[in-house]
C-alpha cells in the first residue's frame, strides 16, 4: 500500500535515515528497546487471532510472535520502503514468509482492509514507533480504530525514567533526539481518553524505573 501525500515526506525521512543503519538496526537496539517481549507477552494469543503491527520495522516482534503464537495470523507495516526490505528479508530467512504479511502504510491513516482484506484485528500493536511519528495523536487513535471489539490494543515505548538518576535521563533524551524521537508525556492521558471514549479499560505501567511506557487497552 503506497503512502498518502500528506505521508510522503515522512516516508522520505525515513528512508533516508535507515537506507544504510537497517542493516545494524536490531543489533544495536536491542539494549534499549525494553519491554518489548513484555508486550508480546501480554498479547496472550495462544488460541491465535488476527495481530497487526503499526510500524513493524525490521518484522523483529512479527517474528518473535510467530514463533511465541504458531496458531496467530501477522501482519505488519512501516511507512518506510527501507525499513521494509530489511523486514522482508528477515521474515523470508525465518521461513515466516507464509505467516507474516506486511506492506508500505502511513500510522495516521492505514487502511488495513485494502492492504489485507481485514477491517479490525484481534491484536493491534504498537512498539517504540509513536515516538517517531509527528502526529502522534492521531496515530493512536487510529490504531484502536482497527482493532476489533473485545480485542486488545497495546503500545510500548520510550518513557522519562522517573525512577533513574537524573544523568541517566539526560544522556538517553540527548540520544534519542539525535534520531528525532521524542517520549510522549501525555501517552497515558491520550490512552485514557480513548479508552474512556470507547468503553475499555487501561493497564498503563511505566517499567524499568520508568524507561518505558507500557500500557494494554482492553
Amino acid at each position: 500500500m503506497a503512502e498518502t501525500s500528506l505521508a510522503a515526506p515522512q516516508a522520505a525521512a525515513m528512508d533516508r535515515m535507515y537506507r544504510y543503519t537497517r542493516h545494524i538496526y536490531d543489533l544495536t537496539r536491542k539494549p534499549y528497546l525494553l519491554g518489548r517481549d513484555r508486550l508480546i507477552e501480554r498479547l496472550d494469543l495462544d488460541a491465535g487471532g488476527s495481530v497487526l503491527e503499526m510500524g513493524c520495522g525490521t518484522g523483529r516482534n512479527l517474528i518473535a510472535l510467530a514463533r511465541r503464537y504458531p496458531k496467530a495470523e501477522l501482519y505488519g507495516f512501516d511507512i518506510s520502503e527501507e525499513m521494509l526490505k530489511t523486514a522482508r528479508a528477515n521474515v523470508a530467512r525465518a521461513g515466516l514468509s507464509d505467516r507474516i504479511r506486511l506492506v508500505q502504510g502511513d500510522a495516521t491513516g492505514f487502511d488495513a482492509e485494502a492492504a489485507f482484506g481485514i477491517a479490525r484485528f484481534d491484536r493491534v500493536y504498537y512498539s517504540y514507533a509513536l515516538s517517531m511519528i509527528p502526529p502522534w495523536r492521531q496515530a493512536l487513535g487510529h490504531g484502536l480504530t482497527l482493532t476489533a471489539t473485545g480485542g486488545l490494543y497495546g503500545v510500548v515505548d520510550f518513557g522519562f525514567c522517573e525512577g533513574l538518576p537524573s544523568i541517566a535521563r539526560a544522556c538517553l533524551h540527548g540520544w534519542l533526539k539525535l534520531f528525532h524521537v521524542q517520549p510522549r508525556a501525555a501517552l497515558e492521558a491520550e490512552l485514557a481518553a480513548l479508552a474512556a471514549e470507547h468503553g475499555r479499560g487501561l493497564i498503563f505501567e511505566r517499567p524499568f524505573g520508568g524507561y518505558a511506557q507500557l500500557a494494554v487497552l482492553r
